[in-house]
C-alpha cells in the first residue's frame, strides 16, 4: 500500500514547526524543523519538514546539518522542491553558520596563541573542498595588517610561490608574516609538499627580512601548528 503522506492541516499544531517555535523557542526545534521554517514548503507529496529530512541526508558523508556545507547548487537542484531560490537560501545559511562561528572567536583571538589562530580559522576553511591558503601580514607592534588567500588549490595541494607571497608583504610593509592552510580530508598532518613549501618560504623571509613566524593546517577540528611541533 502506497504511503499516504500527511497535509499541513493533519499535522497537530503543536507538531508544526513554526506554532512549536512560538509557543517552546527555537532551540526546540529539530535540525529539520529548523530548516522547513526557511524553506516554508514542501511538495505536494511531502511537508517541508520532510523536505529539510532529505535535504540534511543529502551528503554521503557528512551527515545533517554539517552536509548543507558540502553540497552544492547543482547538489540541492536535483531534489524534488528545491529549485534555484530554496538552494541558494540553503547555501547562504551554511554561510551564515561559518560566519556566526567566526564571529564568536572573533574578538578572542590572540595572534600570538596558534591554537587561537586555529579556532578563528576553523569554521571558515574545515568545510572547503578544496586547500586554500591565507597568509596574515603583521606590522612592527604585531596588528594584522592584511589577510590574503593567495592561492586556490586542488582537492589535496595548494601551490604558493615566495615570489608571490612576499611581494605583497613588501607592498603592504609588513615585518612578519604567518601562513593557514587547510587539509579537506580533515587530517592536519603535513604532507612533503608542505614541509618542502614552509622551508622555501622561510628561507626567503629570512633573506627579506620578513620572517615566516608560523604556518598553521587547519583540519576537521584538529590543527598542527609547525611552531608549536618545532618543525619550522
Amino acid at each position: 500500500m502506497e504511503k499516504r503522506h500527511q497535509t499541513l492541516k493533519e499535522i497537530p499544531v503543536s507538531e508544526r514547526p513554526y506554532e512549536k517555535c512560538e509557543k517552546y523557542g527555537a532551540a526546540m526545534l529539530s535540525d529539520a524543523e529548523l530548516l522547513s521554517v526557511i524553506l516554508r514548503t514542501g511538495t505536494k507529496n511531502q511537508t517541508a519538514t520532510e523536505l529539510a529530512r532529505q535535504i540534511l541526508s543529502i551528503h554521503p558523508y557528512y551527515e545533517g546539518i554539517l552536509g548543507i556545507c558540502h553540497t552544492s547548487m547543482e547538489e540541492l537542484k536535483k531534489l524534488p522542491g528545491i529549485g534555484k531560490v530554496k538552494a541558494i537560501q540553503i547555501l547562504c545559511i551554511a554561510e551564515l553558520s561559518k560566519r556566526l562561528a567566526e564571529a564568536k572567536v572573533k574578538d578572542k583571538i590572540s595572534f600570538h596563541c596558534p591554537a587561537s589562530i586555529a579556532d578563528y580559522y576553523m569554521e571558515k576553511m574545515r568545510h572547503l573542498n578544496r586547500e586554500e591558503m591565507i597568509l596574515i601580514f603583521f606590522n612592527g607592534k604585531n596588528k594584522v595588517i592584511k589577510e590574503l588567500t593567495v592561492s586556490v588549490g586542488t582537492v589535496n595541494q595548494t601551490v604558493a610561490s615566495p615570489r608571490e607571497m612576499f611581494l605583497e608583504a613588501l607592498r603592504c610593509e609588513a615585518v612578519s608574516v604567518i601562513m593557514v592552510h587547510n587539509h579537506p580530508s580533515g587530517d592536519p598532518t603535513p604532507s612533503r609538499q608542505d614541509l618542502l613549501t614552509t622551508r622555501r618560504m622561510k628561507e626567503a623571509g629570512e633573506f627579506l627580512g620578513i620572517p615566516l613566524s608560523d604556518h598553521i593546517i587547519i583540519g576537521d577540528h584538529r590543527y598542527v601548528s609547525f611552531r608549536e611541533e618545532q618543525i619550522m
